[in-house]
């Protein structure tokens, strides 16, 4: 019995510990699989990790520099609206200063002689500023001098309220009476500058004065709400212009000024060059004279050599032979070259009562016309 007992207790033991080994050989294998994934899953996550970090210092640089940014752009944003107000608040003064008609002139003064330097016209030469005519009465802003000796009158005139007026109005209805209140200053101006006929004051000028609009806005702005301004201005003889038409027109005044200094310095060089032909032409006949006088000279010096020769020498030398001197007594050459006469058309002078008669030429030595006279010599043999 108790055999049997021991029997079946090892038999239990052995069927417990065979399949306790199984049950543990069964659970070892899967941990080593759960470890190994566990061991990839934790190097995936500190490349993850590793990347975020990274991320996160990039994220962080973001910000900085966003920061930075954000203090410039506030900057520049504080300085651009510290500027516009500072445009404001000169635009309003210049606008409250310009509703003065003093400055207005003043400012409309200034551009027209910037136009006008611009044209390239010289002061007190080609134009002159606040000229007074009439004894006084009239003083236009500038005169312009033409070529030929005529004048043009250019008078600048700013009209400026109603165009202020119309450019700071929001309600349309409200701008467009304004504009046409800037008509009217503008038809104002345009019946008294017509008014004064500067061109009477003035000889030899146009009938039209030219009334200088500094800003091309100003005259725009009325001819489109009053085309037909223009034609109203030339039926009183007034020319309305704009910084563009009297660059343009005063341009042309300068290349009148300079055909008319290129015609000036022509005509200059025409009577320089006849006076300088004029006298050249006396040089050559003062030049001949000399020359006969020298050729008469010459023929006389000759002659005398000739006489000295034949006549003199012949009886000095009978001293010799009678034994008063050994001395041979020197002979004088006689002159074998002659004046060039002059062989020129525009020298030559034929004149010779006007030379006088000492030129006049004789015989023996006629007038010989060529680059290589042949000289004639009054030669005289010894005896």
């Amino acid at each position: 019995m108790e055999i049997l007992t021991t029997l079946v207790m090892l038999a239990v033991g052995v069927v417990l510990g065979f399949g306790l080994g199984w049950f543990g050989a069964r659970s070892r294998h899967p941990e080593e699989g759960v470890l190994t994934a566990l061991q990839e899953r934790g190097q995936e996550q500190a490349v993850v990790r590793e990347g975020l970090d990274r991320l996160q210092d990039q994220l962080r640089d973001l910000d900085h520099q966003r920061a930075t940014w954000q203090g410039q752009f506030s900057q520049q944003v504080t300085d651009m609206r510290l500027t516009t107000e500072s445009l404001r608040r000169e635009t309003s003064s210049l606008a409250s200063a310009l509703r003065k008609p003093q400055v207005r002139g003043r400012w409309g003064e200034l551009h027209l002689r910037r136009a006008v330097e611009l044209a390239g016209l010289v002061p007190r030469c080609d134009f002159t500023e606040q000229a007074q005519l009439a004894d006084g009465v009239l003083r236009p802003d500038l005169v312009v001098h033409l070529a030929g000796g005529k004048s043009v009158v250019v008078d600048a005139k700013v009209p400026l309220d109603a165009f202020l007026d119309a450019a700071s109005s929001e309600d349309d209805d409200e701008r467009e009476a304004h504009l046409v209140r800037h008509v009217r200053q503008l038809r104002t101006h345009v019946d008294q500058l017509g008014s004064k006929a500067y061109w009477r004051a003035l000889d030899e000028t146009p009938e039209f004065v030219v009334m200088f609009i500094p800003a091309e806005a100003f005259l725009s702005a009325a001819l489109d709400t009053q085309s037909d301004l223009l034609d109203y201005a030339a039926t009183k003889h007034v020319i309305l212009a704009t910084p563009t038409t009297l660059i343009a027109l005063l341009r042309t005044v300068a290349h009148g000024w300079s055909h008319e200094t290129l015609a000036t310095q022509a005509g200059e060089v025409r009577r320089l060059g006849a006076e300088l032909h004029e006298r050249l032409g006396s040089l050559g006949g003062h030049l001949d004279k000399v020359g006969r006088s020298l050729g008469a000279a010459v023929a006389a010096y000759n002659a005398g050599v000739g006489s000295l020769e034949g006549r003199v020498l012949v009886t000095a030398r009978r001293f010799s032979d009678l034994g008063v001197t050994a001395d041979d007594l020197p002979a004088p050459r006689q002159v074998e070259e002659s004046p060039r006469s002059l062989s020129a058309p525009e020298l030559a002078v034929h004149d010779f009562e006007a030379l006088g008669e000492v030129a006049r030429p004789s015989a023996e030595q006629p007038m010989v016309f060529g680059d290589k006279p042949e000289p004639k010599t009054a030669r005289i043999r010894r005896a």
